[in-house]
């Protein structure tokens, strides 16, 4: 069942294009150790371990195939840890029928074929449960130090996976407070490396707008992919809890608020930070959640009295049925909704045509699906990336830099209003006092998207 979880995640990984956050990962780890470690300084230091491990994984290439199968192996792994927890729980049965219902997460499929570190952190959160579970039936050094590790690994793949562990301190008893907390600890230390770090670049997620409790309405859908399917699981993960607590005895009914917990801890406590420290409310970082959404289901199908089989593939199938349409979502070309290898089809570039990018770390993925003549990159100073961050330097002057040209292609990340209309993308304000005038503008299918625009000589 991992594997078939695994495969699952990876189908359709090459029809949706790359998009930014990707294609930073690719421009960080094709950097020098020390190229990293300065970047870390002043942006995304929190994915430095990731970055380590994707800085030995591109040596054998950085097709896109290749970039997220780390993702979908860590699809499997958290698939595969399902079922045994599951069958530490209750049954094989229930682990098997959690793995399948994961199997279908649309919010699996994706992650599963992207080329972050958020399926490592599912995996790891997984692990981390499991680990903990095998410590608390047996109380052996070696069982607390693997349960350290597998917390040192849900601390290192990404910072807010560490909003999982509040729920197994429900698990601390008198006879086991000193090994638990000792290797919860331990484990924690690349936390607050990782913390520290994060805390000190938090320029680096102004972007991040500040949320309200209304963002809780939206948490089903960003667990499961989807939000038909996702309340579906909610209220079938709801009677998996119930269940378990009344099936249970003594410390397995623990259980059953250990594993509410690893579900609703982390939307409520990343708005608690939000609130009280700075804006970082993101959904895609809620996605370590979606492990114990499928396991409760699971546990729900295979506490039934009977039909249990029966009953995992009708909800299964229904899964399926729910969330058709995401599933194709995520499978297309613009599955990320950063299509650049549309944009390249609108550019039509004409022989001493300029291209000027909005945000200049979009110059990455043209460089990286550019097939064919490209428009000339006449601000672009230096063929290496900036060493603080993901643009690239570039001339001041726009105008200086266009002179003699009659056709600039201009491209930027969101909608053709937030370049045409407003301040947002300054770069076309400057081509425009340059002495250009609008010709053509089109705009990917999502937003953000992408815009294209041609301006031409007045």
């Amino acid at each position: 069942m991992s594997l078939l979880a695994g495969i699952a995640a990876f189908t359709g990984t090459g029809s949706a294009t790359l998009n930014g956050d990707e294609l930073a990962t690719i421009s960080a780890a094709s950097r020098s150790l020390s190229g990293m470690w300065e970047l870390a300084r002043h942006i995304d230091g929190h994915f430095l371990p990731y970055y380590l491990f994707m800085h030995l994984w591109v040596k054998a290439g950085t097709a896109e195939l290749w970039l997220r199968l780390p993702s979908a192996v860590g699809i499997g792994v958290a698939a595969w840890f399902l079922v045994d927890l599951g069958r530490r729980l209750h049954s094989t049965r229930a682990g098997v029928i959690a793995a399948a219902v994961f199997a279908i997460l649309p919010s699996v499929s994706y992650f599963g074929a992207f080329a972050r570190s958020y399926a490592f952190a599912a995996a790891a959160v997984a692990f981390s449960f499991w680990a903990l579970h095998r410590a608390v039936e047996r109380s052996e050094v070696r069982r607390w130090v693997v349960y350290g590790v597998a917390v040192a690994l849900v601390c290192s793949t990404h910072l807010f996976a560490v909003l999982v562990l509040p729920a197994q301190l429900l698990l601390v008893r008198r006879d086991r407070v000193v090994p638990m907390l000792a290797a919860m600890a331990v484990g924690c230390v690349p936390a607050a490396v990782l913390g520290l770090v994060g805390f000190g670049e938090r320029h680096a997620i102004s972007w991040i707008p500040q949320r309200g409790p209304e963002v809780w309405l939206k948490f089903p859908k960003m667990a499961a992919g989807a939000t038909g399917l996702g309340v579906m699981l909610f209220a079938l993960a709801l009677v998996g809890a119930v269940l378990l607590w009344r099936a249970a005895a003594g410390e397995g009914r623990v259980w059953a608020f250990v594993l509410v917990g690893w579900l609703v801890l982390p939307p409520v406590l990343l708005l608690a930070v939000s609130q009280l420290v700075t804006p970082v409310y993101v959904d895609r970082y809620l996605f370590v959640t979606a492990p114990a959404l499928a396991l409760l289901a699971g546990l729900a199908v295979a506490a039934l009295p009977r039909f249990q089989v029966v009953a995992a593939v009708v909800v299964v199938l229904l899964g399926c049925a729910l969330s058709v349409q995401e599933h194709v979502t995520v499978r297309e070309e613009n599955g990320r909704f950063e299509n650049i290898p549309w944009a390249l089809r609108v550019i039509k570039a004409e022989p001493d045509d300029a291209i000027v990018y909005g945000q200049s770390q979009l110059r990455t993925g043209f460089e990286y699906y550019a097939d064919s003549l490209m428009p000339v990159d006449v601000l672009k100073t230096g063929e290496e990336p900036s060493p603080d961050g993901f643009g690239y330097p570039e001339r001041p002057d726009a105008a200086a830099a266009l002179d003699g040209r009659d056709r600039v292609w201009v491209v930027w990340r969101g909608s053709k209003q937030s370049g045409l209309d407003g301040d947002a993308v300054p770069r076309v304000a400057e081509v425009v006092k340059a002495g250009f005038k609008l010709r053509l503008a089109k705009h990917s299918a999502e937003l953000p998207g992408l815009t294209v625009a041609l301006f031409v000589r007045r």
